[in-house]
């Protein structure tokens, strides 16, 4: 063999051996983009399941947020319902006043309703609920009275504030005489008392102008004792428009 055979025998194993390396070097790069694309794909479905669980996520946070929502708009005062089921004091009136007020001055003509299951106690603070009832029937209110449990003493007497009175069919209403403490002098303990028989007179005439029943009739059912009276009594009497449906 010359040596020109030789040279070309050497160039060819050359050229085989950097063809070969040429080779592997596409087949490096192959599984790298083979890896890159595998890489690529982890990612893309990783994220993928990032975005689906953040949906999740947010779908469950709109339902908790739609249900307080509703819940939170279901309430009581978004219903212009008043539940009254403390004694009749300073506290538990004043507390009703300020929710009647709120809605009478954003709501003109809005009906309302307010559901007494109290013992009753303070005449004169009561006195002012009624008052202040009659001024919301005065704008325009129709103001609905129920009675549910029992409207006691001072309750049975604003359950007739109302525009419509209503009770549930096993509650009660207690009328009784209007009672009062005092000490002092002998005068000062008989002018508490013509009070007291002046303010019994104006229940009387509350009782009277809305029910049935006469001054006299009231006087002398309710005269040195309790007089209770049940849903279907207080219908045939008059004392109230309506009771709820029952078994």
């Amino acid at each position: 063999m010359t040596k020109a055979q030789d040279r070309i025998l050497v160039a060819r194993e050359a050229q085989l051996l950097a063809d070969a390396e040429l080779s592997r070097a596409a087949a490096r790069r192959a599984d790298a983009e083979v890896k890159n694309t595998q890489a690529e794909t982890r990612k893309n479905k990783a994220e993928a399941t990032e975005f689906e669980a953040q949906a999740a996520l947010t779908n469950i946070l709109l339902d908790q947020t739609q249900r307080k929502e509703k819940e939170y708009l279901a309430a009581d005062k978004y219903n212009f319902l008043y539940v009254f089921d403390d004694p009749v004091n300073a506290t538990s009136v004043k507390s009703c006043i300020s929710q009647l007020t709120v809605w009478i001055r954003n709501n003109p003509k809005q009906d309302v309703e307010i559901v007494f299951n109290s013992p009753g106690g303070d005449i004169v603070e009561g006195m002012a609920l009624f008052d202040f009832i009659q001024l919301v029937r005065d704008k325009g209110h129709h103001v609905t009275t129920t009675a549910l449990g029992m409207a006691a003493s001072m309750a049975g007497i604003l359950l007739q504030a109302g525009t419509k009175r209503v009770m549930g069919k096993e509650a009660w209403v207690l009328l009784h005489e209007a009672s009062f403490g005092t000490a002092g002098k002998i005068g000062d303990v008989e002018d508490k008392v013509e009070w007291v028989k002046r303010i019994m007179k104006r229940i009387r005439k509350i009782f009277a102008t809305r029910s049935k029943l006469t001054e006299g009739q009231i006087s002398r059912r309710w005269k040195r004792k309790d007089w209770w009276l049940s849903s279907d009594d207080c219908l045939k009497l008059g004392l109230v428009d309506e009771v709820l449906p029952g078994v």
